[in-house]
């Protein structure tokens, strides 16, 4: 399954979107946090994960998605929120804490949720499968259509709650898939010395259900491979799992020193960076670099928009840290 000239533009625009509003986010966060990092100062507070090199795997799922669809993800979030649609400007509020914020300023990064487009992310890990299946089980049990996706990253394969949460799925054979982005890294700890398999999408077999393994970063290879899965689902025939060799170009968190990488991977990485690879391929394809230009530009006007949006939106009162909260 090849994109349509359409979808393939849309995968690249979306990429492009997201890169640039994380640029502006990096370059943000960074305000008030020099020459001593203090991860409390600046227009930014708290932690900052940025998904900059992770962008294939979001697009090549999200095209196939529709607007009822599904998304939970991960705390490594706007790449899969931008593709899944949420709505930029208040998403950038969201995480400069202002009241115009999808959540009023309260959740940040990593606890985006916009019920208008069906798209939820949790700092916890692993936490995504569990509400994927939620999901899933409450359109399978009032015959409605749609499915869920469920985003994380390779360290929480060896959570609990994924083993459960797959189980759940595989018994119940519910419209769900697990996508899984392989970066290498659980924060500072490789794969290889975490994970008892060098990949995850063998555990698919254990629950029932195909697993598939894509390497390279490749979205047109995680296109095909997951509008095989949702389109699976869709039929009823039950879950999926995918793991996605992807690349974390920024550490796991802004301000660290990744001292944890052997020399030159991240020289390597930038060398593989999915966006000039993409342009590439569209150029040879056919596509006019005027065309890719536009797009481009278009993707710069509207994370603009949504950086002066943020900025200029109050801040979220401090009566409100008291409501909207269980107690």
């Amino acid at each position: 399954m090849q994109p349509s000239k359409e979808q393939s533009l849309w995968m690249y625009e979306t990429m492009m979107v997201s890169r640039r509003f994380e640029e502006a986010i990096e370059k943000i966060y960074l305000e008030g946090k020099t020459p001593a990092f203090n991860m409390a100062s600046g227009p930014i507070p708290g932690e900052m994960h940025l998904s900059n090199g992770q962008e294939p795997v979001a697009v090549g799922v999200c095209a196939h998605l529709e607007a009822d669809d599904t998304v939970t993800a991960t705390h490594r979030p706007h790449h899969q929120a931008i593709a899944k649609g949420v709505d930029l400007k208040k998403m950038a509020a969201e995480i400069f804490g202002k009241a115009t914020g999808l959540s009023g300023g309260r959740g940040g990064h990593m606890h985006l949720f916009d019920p208008s487009v069906h798209f939820a992310c949790s700092g916890i890990i692993g936490e995504s499968c569990g509400p994927a299946c939620g999901a899933a089980l409450s359109r399978k049990l009032q015959g409605k259509p749609g499915v869920a996706v469920a985003f994380l990253g390779e360290g929480a394969a060896n959570q609990g709650a994924f083993h459960e949460a797959l189980n759940l799925a595989g018994v119940w054979k519910l419209p769900v898939v697990f996508v899984i982005e392989d970066n290498s890294w659980g924060i500072s700890v490789p794969k290889s010395e975490a994970t008892a398999v060098a990949r995850n999408d063998v555990r698919a077999a254990g629950y029932g259900m195909p697993g598939h393994y894509i390497p390279g970063n490749d979205p047109y290879a995680i296109f095909d491979i997951a509008g095989e899965a949702i389109a699976r689902a869709r039929a009823g025939k039950g879950p999926t799992l995918i793991e996605v060799e992807t690349y974390r170009l920024a550490g796991h968190f802004m301000g660290d020193a990744e001292q944890y990488r052997p020399k030159g991977e991240k020289d390597a990485l930038f060398a593989k960076d999915p966006l000039p690879k993409m342009r590439e391929r569209l150029l040879a394809e056919g596509m006019a670099a005027g065309e890719l230009d536009e797009i481009e530009k278009r993707a710069e006007a509207r994370v603009a928009e949504a950086i002066d949006f943020a900025r200029d939106s109050a801040p979220a009162p401090d009566s409100d840290a008291l409501t909207a909260v269980f107690v």
